[in-house]
Protein backbone atom coordinates (compact mmCIF):
# COMPACT_ATOMS: atom_id res chain seq x y z
CA UNK A 1 0.00 0.00 0.00
CA UNK A 2 1.10 3.58 -0.58
CA UNK A 3 2.01 5.40 2.59
CA UNK A 4 -0.37 8.19 3.45
CA UNK A 5 1.08 11.50 4.56
CA UNK A 6 0.75 12.76 8.13
CA UNK A 7 -0.52 9.40 9.29
CA UNK A 8 0.11 8.71 12.97
CA UNK A 9 -0.33 5.49 14.83
CA UNK A 10 -2.69 5.59 17.81
CA UNK A 11 -1.50 3.00 20.41
CA UNK A 12 -4.93 2.79 22.06
CA UNK A 13 -6.57 2.19 18.69
CA UNK A 14 -3.98 -0.49 17.86
CA UNK A 15 -4.83 -2.39 21.05
CA UNK A 16 -8.54 -2.04 20.30
CA UNK A 17 -8.18 -3.39 16.76
CA UNK A 18 -5.85 -6.16 17.89
CA UNK A 19 -8.54 -7.42 20.27
CA UNK A 20 -11.29 -6.98 17.71
CA UNK A 21 -9.24 -8.80 15.04
CA UNK A 22 -8.83 -11.82 17.32
CA UNK A 23 -12.49 -11.79 18.38
CA UNK A 24 -13.68 -13.45 15.18
CA UNK A 25 -11.36 -16.44 15.50
CA UNK A 26 -11.71 -17.04 19.24
CA UNK A 27 -14.97 -18.91 19.15
CA UNK A 28 -16.10 -22.24 20.52
CA UNK A 29 -13.81 -24.22 18.21
CA UNK A 30 -10.68 -22.25 19.11
CA UNK A 31 -11.31 -21.63 22.80
CA UNK A 32 -12.45 -25.18 23.55
CA UNK A 33 -9.53 -26.65 21.62
CA UNK A 34 -11.78 -28.70 19.34
CA UNK A 35 -10.84 -26.57 16.32
CA UNK A 36 -7.13 -26.82 17.15
CA UNK A 37 -7.51 -30.56 17.64
CA UNK A 38 -9.12 -31.20 14.24
CA UNK A 39 -7.29 -28.68 12.02
CA UNK A 40 -3.85 -28.83 13.70
CA UNK A 41 -3.15 -31.52 16.33
CA UNK A 42 -4.70 -34.31 14.27
CA UNK A 43 -1.63 -34.24 12.00
CA UNK A 44 0.92 -34.84 14.75
CA UNK A 45 4.28 -33.20 14.06
CA UNK A 46 2.97 -31.90 10.70
CA UNK A 47 0.61 -29.67 12.70
CA UNK A 48 3.44 -27.14 13.03
CA UNK A 49 3.43 -26.83 9.26
CA UNK A 50 -0.26 -25.93 9.50
CA UNK A 51 0.62 -23.28 12.08
CA UNK A 52 3.32 -21.70 9.89
CA UNK A 53 1.19 -21.63 6.73
CA UNK A 54 -1.72 -20.10 8.60
CA UNK A 55 0.41 -17.46 10.28
CA UNK A 56 1.66 -16.34 6.87
CA UNK A 57 -1.87 -16.43 5.48
CA UNK A 58 -3.34 -14.42 8.36
CA UNK A 59 -0.64 -11.76 8.06
CA UNK A 60 -1.26 -11.33 4.33
CA UNK A 61 -5.05 -11.72 4.18
CA UNK A 62 -5.69 -9.71 7.34
CA UNK A 63 -3.78 -6.74 5.96
CA UNK A 64 -5.45 -6.90 2.53
CA UNK A 65 -9.04 -7.18 3.77
CA UNK A 66 -8.83 -4.65 6.60
CA UNK A 67 -7.11 -2.00 4.46
CA UNK A 68 -9.65 -2.64 1.70
CA UNK A 69 -12.38 -1.77 4.19
CA UNK A 70 -10.52 1.38 5.22
CA UNK A 71 -9.89 2.49 1.62
CA UNK A 72 -13.59 2.14 0.73
CA UNK A 73 -15.11 3.49 3.94
CA UNK A 74 -16.86 6.31 2.09
CA UNK A 75 -18.15 4.19 -0.79
CA UNK A 76 -21.92 3.68 -0.84
CA UNK A 77 -23.08 0.04 -1.13
CA UNK A 78 -19.51 -1.25 -1.34
CA UNK A 79 -19.33 -5.06 -1.61
CA UNK A 80 -15.94 -6.55 -0.86
CA UNK A 81 -17.08 -9.84 -2.43
CA UNK A 82 -17.74 -8.10 -5.76
CA UNK A 83 -14.54 -6.08 -5.39
CA UNK A 84 -12.40 -9.20 -4.95
CA UNK A 85 -14.30 -11.79 -7.04
CA UNK A 86 -16.21 -9.87 -9.71
CA UNK A 87 -19.97 -9.40 -10.13
CA UNK A 88 -21.20 -12.97 -10.63
CA UNK A 89 -19.07 -14.90 -8.15
CA UNK A 90 -19.01 -11.96 -5.74
CA UNK A 91 -22.80 -11.69 -5.69
CA UNK A 92 -23.11 -15.45 -5.14
CA UNK A 93 -20.70 -15.30 -2.20
CA UNK A 94 -22.47 -12.27 -0.74
CA UNK A 95 -25.72 -14.20 -0.49
CA UNK A 96 -24.09 -17.47 0.52
CA UNK A 97 -22.25 -16.02 3.51
CA UNK A 98 -25.30 -15.52 5.77
CA UNK A 99 -26.20 -19.20 5.39
CA UNK A 100 -22.70 -20.39 6.27
CA UNK A 101 -22.53 -18.04 9.24
CA UNK A 102 -25.80 -19.33 10.66
CA UNK A 103 -24.29 -22.82 10.50
CA UNK A 104 -21.15 -21.64 12.30
CA UNK A 105 -23.17 -19.78 14.91
CA UNK A 106 -24.96 -23.06 15.58
CA UNK A 107 -21.59 -24.68 16.28
CA UNK A 108 -20.74 -21.86 18.70
CA UNK A 109 -24.07 -22.22 20.45
CA UNK A 110 -23.59 -25.96 20.78
CA UNK A 111 -20.06 -25.34 22.11
CA UNK A 112 -21.40 -23.18 24.92
CA UNK A 113 -23.73 -25.98 25.98
CA UNK A 114 -20.91 -28.56 25.77
CA UNK A 115 -18.60 -26.43 27.92
CA UNK A 116 -21.13 -25.91 30.72
CA UNK A 117 -22.11 -29.58 30.62
CA UNK A 118 -18.54 -30.94 30.65
CA UNK A 119 -17.47 -28.89 33.67
CA UNK A 120 -20.64 -28.13 35.65
CA UNK A 121 -23.01 -30.87 34.51
CA UNK A 122 -25.57 -28.26 33.38
CA UNK A 123 -27.98 -29.44 30.72
CA UNK A 124 -26.31 -28.44 27.42
CA UNK A 125 -29.60 -27.11 26.04
CA UNK A 126 -29.73 -24.56 28.86
CA UNK A 127 -26.19 -23.35 28.14
CA UNK A 128 -26.95 -23.04 24.43
CA UNK A 129 -30.15 -21.10 25.11
CA UNK A 130 -28.36 -18.66 27.44
CA UNK A 131 -25.68 -17.94 24.85
CA UNK A 132 -28.23 -17.41 22.06
CA UNK A 133 -30.11 -14.92 24.25
CA UNK A 134 -26.94 -13.07 25.27
CA UNK A 135 -25.70 -12.74 21.68
CA UNK A 136 -29.10 -11.44 20.57
CA UNK A 137 -29.02 -8.80 23.30
CA UNK A 138 -25.54 -7.62 22.34
CA UNK A 139 -26.50 -7.36 18.65
CA UNK A 140 -29.36 -5.07 19.54
CA UNK A 141 -27.03 -2.54 21.19
CA UNK A 142 -25.12 -1.84 17.93
CA UNK A 143 -21.81 -2.55 16.16
CA UNK A 144 -19.65 0.08 17.86
CA UNK A 145 -20.53 -1.08 21.37
CA UNK A 146 -20.11 -4.69 20.30
CA UNK A 147 -16.55 -3.98 19.08
CA UNK A 148 -15.72 -2.39 22.44
CA UNK A 149 -16.96 -5.50 24.27
CA UNK A 150 -15.23 -8.13 22.14
CA UNK A 151 -11.98 -6.14 21.90
CA UNK A 152 -11.73 -6.30 25.71
CA UNK A 153 -12.62 -9.99 26.06
CA UNK A 154 -10.27 -11.27 23.34
CA UNK A 155 -6.93 -10.35 25.01
CA UNK A 156 -8.16 -11.87 28.29
CA UNK A 157 -8.94 -15.14 26.52
CA UNK A 158 -5.58 -15.19 24.74
CA UNK A 159 -3.63 -14.50 27.96
CA UNK A 160 -5.47 -17.17 29.93
CA UNK A 161 -5.19 -19.73 27.14
CA UNK A 162 -1.46 -19.04 26.86
CA UNK A 163 -1.13 -19.52 30.61
CA UNK A 164 -2.86 -22.92 30.55
CA UNK A 165 -0.95 -24.04 27.47
CA UNK A 166 2.45 -22.92 28.75
CA UNK A 167 2.04 -24.59 32.16
CA UNK A 168 0.92 -27.80 30.44
CA UNK A 169 3.84 -27.79 27.99
CA UNK A 170 6.43 -27.15 30.75
CA UNK A 171 4.95 -29.91 32.90
CA UNK A 172 4.44 -32.54 30.17
CA UNK A 173 7.34 -31.80 27.80
CA UNK A 174 8.80 -35.21 28.67
CA UNK A 175 5.99 -36.79 26.62
CA UNK A 176 7.21 -35.20 23.37
CA UNK A 177 8.58 -38.51 22.08
CA UNK A 178 5.22 -40.20 22.67
CA UNK A 179 3.32 -38.13 20.07
CA UNK A 180 3.93 -40.64 17.28
CA UNK A 181 2.29 -43.32 19.41
CA UNK A 182 -1.00 -41.46 19.21
CA UNK A 183 -1.00 -41.01 15.41
CA UNK A 184 -3.63 -43.75 14.77
CA UNK A 185 -6.01 -42.01 17.19
CA UNK A 186 -5.29 -38.53 15.84
CA UNK A 187 -5.92 -39.60 12.23
CA UNK A 188 -9.57 -40.22 13.10
CA UNK A 189 -10.17 -36.56 13.99
CA UNK A 190 -8.41 -34.81 11.10
CA UNK A 191 -10.44 -32.08 9.42
CA UNK A 192 -8.95 -32.78 5.96
CA UNK A 193 -7.14 -35.65 4.18
CA UNK A 194 -3.74 -33.96 4.57
CA UNK A 195 -2.16 -31.13 6.55
CA UNK A 196 -1.70 -28.73 3.61
CA UNK A 197 -5.40 -28.90 2.72
CA UNK A 198 -6.20 -28.46 6.40
CA UNK A 199 -4.11 -25.27 6.48
CA UNK A 200 -5.87 -23.91 3.39
CA UNK A 201 -9.35 -24.75 4.64
CA UNK A 202 -8.65 -23.16 8.07
CA UNK A 203 -7.60 -19.94 6.37
CA UNK A 204 -10.71 -20.06 4.22
CA UNK A 205 -12.95 -20.83 7.18
CA UNK A 206 -11.83 -17.70 9.00
CA UNK A 207 -11.45 -15.20 6.18
CA UNK A 208 -14.31 -16.21 3.91
CA UNK A 209 -16.79 -15.99 6.75
CA UNK A 210 -14.97 -13.20 8.57
CA UNK A 211 -14.36 -10.95 5.57
CA UNK A 212 -17.53 -8.89 6.09
CA UNK A 213 -16.62 -8.29 9.74
CA UNK A 214 -12.99 -7.47 8.93
CA UNK A 215 -13.97 -5.12 6.12
CA UNK A 216 -16.33 -3.29 8.50
CA UNK A 217 -13.56 -3.17 11.11
CA UNK A 218 -11.29 -1.49 8.61
CA UNK A 219 -14.02 0.94 7.55
CA UNK A 220 -14.54 1.99 11.18
CA UNK A 221 -10.82 2.63 11.74
CA UNK A 222 -9.72 6.21 12.37
CA UNK A 223 -6.49 5.58 10.46
CA UNK A 224 -5.09 2.84 8.25
CA UNK A 225 -1.90 2.24 10.21
CA UNK A 226 -3.71 1.43 13.47
CA UNK A 227 -5.98 -1.05 11.70
CA UNK A 228 -3.06 -2.70 9.92
CA UNK A 229 -1.03 -3.01 13.11
CA UNK A 230 -4.08 -4.43 14.86
CA UNK A 231 -4.27 -7.15 12.19
CA UNK A 232 -0.51 -7.79 12.51
CA UNK A 233 -0.44 -8.11 16.31
CA UNK A 234 -3.73 -10.00 16.33
CA UNK A 235 -2.36 -12.63 13.94
CA UNK A 236 0.89 -13.00 15.90
CA UNK A 237 -0.95 -13.40 19.22
CA UNK A 238 -3.38 -15.91 17.75
CA UNK A 239 -0.75 -18.20 16.32
CA UNK A 240 1.56 -18.02 19.29
CA UNK A 241 -1.42 -19.25 21.28
CA UNK A 242 -2.33 -21.92 18.72
CA UNK A 243 1.26 -23.24 18.60
CA UNK A 244 1.42 -23.57 22.37
CA UNK A 245 -2.06 -25.08 22.76
CA UNK A 246 -1.39 -27.48 19.89
CA UNK A 247 1.72 -28.70 21.71
CA UNK A 248 -0.18 -29.02 25.00
CA UNK A 249 -2.91 -31.09 23.32
CA UNK A 250 -0.38 -33.35 21.56
CA UNK A 251 1.54 -34.03 24.78
CA UNK A 252 -1.60 -35.60 26.28
CA UNK A 253 -3.22 -36.79 23.05
CA UNK A 254 -4.37 -40.05 24.60
CA UNK A 255 -6.93 -38.11 26.65
CA UNK A 256 -7.46 -34.83 24.78
CA UNK A 257 -8.29 -36.50 21.46
CA UNK A 258 -11.42 -38.04 22.94
CA UNK A 259 -12.83 -34.89 24.57
CA UNK A 260 -15.25 -32.24 23.30
CA UNK A 261 -13.44 -29.52 25.28
CA UNK A 262 -9.75 -30.52 25.57
CA UNK A 263 -8.56 -27.11 26.80
CA UNK A 264 -10.91 -27.29 29.76
CA UNK A 265 -9.48 -30.70 30.63
CA UNK A 266 -5.95 -29.25 30.52
CA UNK A 267 -6.94 -26.33 32.74
CA UNK A 268 -8.61 -28.63 35.26
CA UNK A 269 -5.47 -30.81 35.39
CA UNK A 270 -3.54 -27.77 36.62
CA UNK A 271 -6.07 -26.99 39.37
CA UNK A 272 -9.81 -26.95 39.96
CA UNK A 273 -9.72 -23.18 40.47
CA UNK A 274 -8.03 -22.59 37.10
CA UNK A 275 -10.47 -25.04 35.53
CA UNK A 276 -13.46 -23.12 36.87
CA UNK A 277 -12.00 -19.79 35.76
CA UNK A 278 -11.22 -21.19 32.32
CA UNK A 279 -14.78 -22.41 31.88
CA UNK A 280 -15.88 -18.77 32.19
CA UNK A 281 -13.13 -17.72 29.77
CA UNK A 282 -14.39 -20.27 27.25
CA UNK A 283 -17.91 -18.88 27.37
CA UNK A 284 -16.49 -15.39 26.79
CA UNK A 285 -14.60 -16.68 23.75
CA UNK A 286 -17.67 -18.32 22.31
CA UNK A 287 -19.71 -15.20 22.96
CA UNK A 288 -17.02 -13.06 21.31
CA UNK A 289 -17.08 -14.88 17.97
CA UNK A 290 -20.81 -15.52 17.95
CA UNK A 291 -21.51 -11.81 18.46
CA UNK A 292 -19.39 -10.82 15.45
CA UNK A 293 -21.11 -13.44 13.29
CA UNK A 294 -24.53 -12.32 14.45
CA UNK A 295 -23.77 -8.76 13.35
CA UNK A 296 -22.47 -9.96 9.96
CA UNK A 297 -25.64 -11.96 9.26
CA UNK A 298 -28.29 -9.57 10.55
CA UNK A 299 -26.79 -6.33 9.27
CA UNK A 300 -27.40 -7.58 5.72
CA UNK A 301 -31.18 -7.81 6.08
CA UNK A 302 -33.75 -5.05 6.69
CA UNK A 303 -31.01 -2.54 7.50
CA UNK A 304 -33.40 0.34 6.87
CA UNK A 305 -36.22 -1.03 9.01
CA UNK A 306 -35.25 -1.35 12.68
CA UNK A 307 -38.33 -3.33 13.70
CA UNK A 308 -38.01 -5.92 10.92
CA UNK A 309 -34.27 -6.18 11.51
CA UNK A 310 -34.80 -6.99 15.18
CA UNK A 311 -37.46 -9.57 14.35
CA UNK A 312 -35.06 -11.16 11.88
CA UNK A 313 -32.35 -11.22 14.58
CA UNK A 314 -34.71 -13.09 16.91
CA UNK A 315 -35.42 -15.63 14.16
CA UNK A 316 -31.68 -16.13 13.55
CA UNK A 317 -31.07 -16.67 17.27
CA UNK A 318 -33.85 -19.24 17.48
CA UNK A 319 -32.59 -21.03 14.36
CA UNK A 320 -29.00 -21.26 15.59
CA UNK A 321 -30.23 -22.62 18.92
CA UNK A 322 -32.26 -25.35 17.19
CA UNK A 323 -29.38 -26.48 14.96
CA UNK A 324 -27.02 -26.21 17.93
CA UNK A 325 -28.91 -28.99 19.71
CA UNK A 326 -26.84 -31.49 17.71
CA UNK A 327 -23.55 -32.75 19.30
CA UNK A 328 -20.77 -30.17 19.33
CA UNK A 329 -17.94 -32.39 18.04
CA UNK A 330 -20.08 -33.58 15.10
CA UNK A 331 -21.03 -30.02 14.13
CA UNK A 332 -17.36 -28.91 14.19
CA UNK A 333 -16.31 -31.94 12.13
CA UNK A 334 -18.96 -31.38 9.46
CA UNK A 335 -19.59 -27.62 9.18
CA UNK A 336 -16.07 -26.20 9.68
CA UNK A 337 -14.33 -28.14 6.87
CA UNK A 338 -17.38 -27.68 4.58
CA UNK A 339 -17.34 -23.89 4.95
CA UNK A 340 -13.56 -23.89 4.55
CA UNK A 341 -13.78 -25.65 1.18
CA UNK A 342 -16.55 -23.34 -0.03
CA UNK A 343 -14.38 -20.28 0.58
CA UNK A 344 -11.13 -21.48 -1.02
CA UNK A 345 -11.86 -19.71 -4.32
CA UNK A 346 -12.60 -16.48 -2.43
CA UNK A 347 -9.20 -16.68 -0.71
CA UNK A 348 -7.55 -17.09 -4.11
CA UNK A 349 -9.38 -14.00 -5.41
CA UNK A 350 -8.30 -11.92 -2.39
CA UNK A 351 -4.65 -12.91 -2.83
CA UNK A 352 -4.73 -12.17 -6.56
CA UNK A 353 -6.40 -8.79 -6.07
CA UNK A 354 -4.08 -7.90 -3.20
CA UNK A 355 -0.92 -8.76 -5.14
CA UNK A 356 -2.17 -7.10 -8.32
CA UNK A 357 -3.16 -3.96 -6.41
CA UNK A 358 0.36 -3.45 -5.02
CA UNK A 359 2.15 -3.74 -8.35
CA UNK A 360 4.19 -0.64 -9.05
CA UNK A 361 3.55 0.87 -5.62
CA UNK A 362 6.10 1.67 -2.92
CA UNK A 363 5.46 -0.70 0.02
CA UNK A 364 4.75 0.79 3.42
CA UNK A 365 6.82 -0.95 6.08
Amino acid sequence: MIRQKNQECNPVAVIKYTGAFMAWVIGSGFATGQEILQFFSGYGYASYGVVILNLAGFLILGRIIITTGYDHKGAANFSHFVYFCGNKLGTLYAWLIPVTLVLLMSVLTSGAGATLFEYYGINPYIGSALLAALVLGVYLIGFEKMVKIVSVTSPVIIIFTLLVGTITVVRDIGNISEITRYEPVLQNIQASPNWILSAASYLSLNFFCGSTYYTALGAKAADRQSARLGALFGALALFATIAIMNTAILLDAGNTSALAVPTLYLARKISSVIGAAFSVILILGIFSSCSTMMWTVCSKFFAGDLKKNRIFAVIVSAGTFMIGLFPFTKLVGVFYPLVGYIGLLFIGCVLYKGIKGTEGQVPCP
